[in-house]
């Protein structure tokens, strides 16, 4: 595998990826990359292998078959570790300490300049700041979810990994962290079951379904499979369902 980091332009590569929990296959055979910059979709039902995807990305998981990088870079390397910043789905910050304390330890541990400035600037930016003194144990799920994309934001990282990351937001604060996640500069792969999540973030989609990649391509190829006044959500539920 060549990556970014020996000279190449390609930020995630996976090369032949096969992951199973026990007897139960999770990832077959996987094989896609994405360049630097790009901004990709992970598209596919619930079980079909997104999560287990960006964990392996991530490093917490390794594959039972296969290669993965990042920049040229196994994924639990120091390199490739301060290079990404990644939202579990259903993430847990420390429940034991505040909205700002959070920030401040993963800040912290990430080596931010000007810490305060960031988390002062996080906290507005997501209209967190009534909360900062607040346990995260005594948050919502929708401002629990705000402090965990602002935890995956916080060293300003060169790739993206976010696993449904409008999960339990409302309309007002989806908008707002839709334009917020336009504006970082760098590489973005977004975890997601629903197509409109992935035209909103996105420009390229991986269309998985039990553990394989069933179409690859722009959103754009994608709308001009179906009619011209047909949603691209039946275009997808027709590709899913084998009916193309």
């Amino acid at each position: 595998m060549s990556g970014a980091g020996s000279g190449g332009s390609t930020c995630i590569e996976l090369s032949h990826v096969s992951k199973s929990y026990g007897q139960v296959p999770a990832l077959n055979d996987m094989t896609f990359d994405i360049p630097v910059g790009g901004r990709y979709a992970l598209l596919g039902p619930n079980g079909a292998g997104k999560s287990t995807t960006l964990k392996l990305l991530v490093g917490s998981l390794r594959p039972d078959a296969g290669e993965v990088e990042i920049l040229g870079s196994r994924p639990d390397s120091k390199e490739a570790k301060a290079a990404v910043g990644y939202l579990p789905e259903d993430a847990l910050p420390y429940r034991m300490l505040s909205v700002r304390e959070n920030l401040e330890y993963i800040g912290a541990l990430r080596a931010v300049g000007d810490l305060k400035g960031r988390v002062d600037g996080l906290l507005d930016e997501l209209d967190l700041r009534e909360y900062e003194r607040a346990n995260v144990g005594r948050l919502s799920r929708g401002n629990t979810q705000k402090l965990a994309i602002a935890l995956s934001l916080i060293h300003s990282p060169k790739v993206l990994l976010l696993d449904e990351p409008l999960n339990y937001l409302d309309i007002p604060t989806q908008e707002k962290v839709i334009a917020m996640l336009d504006s970082v500069k760098g590489t973005h792969l977004v975890s997601t079951h629903i197509m409109s999540i992935a035209e909103r973030l996105t420009d390229t989609v991986v269309m998985i379904s039990k553990g394989a990649i069933l179409w690859k391509g722009t959103i754009e190829e994608l709308r001009r499979k179906g009619s011209p006044d047909e949603p691209i959500e039946k275009v997808v539920a027709r590709m899913m369902t084998g009916a193309l």
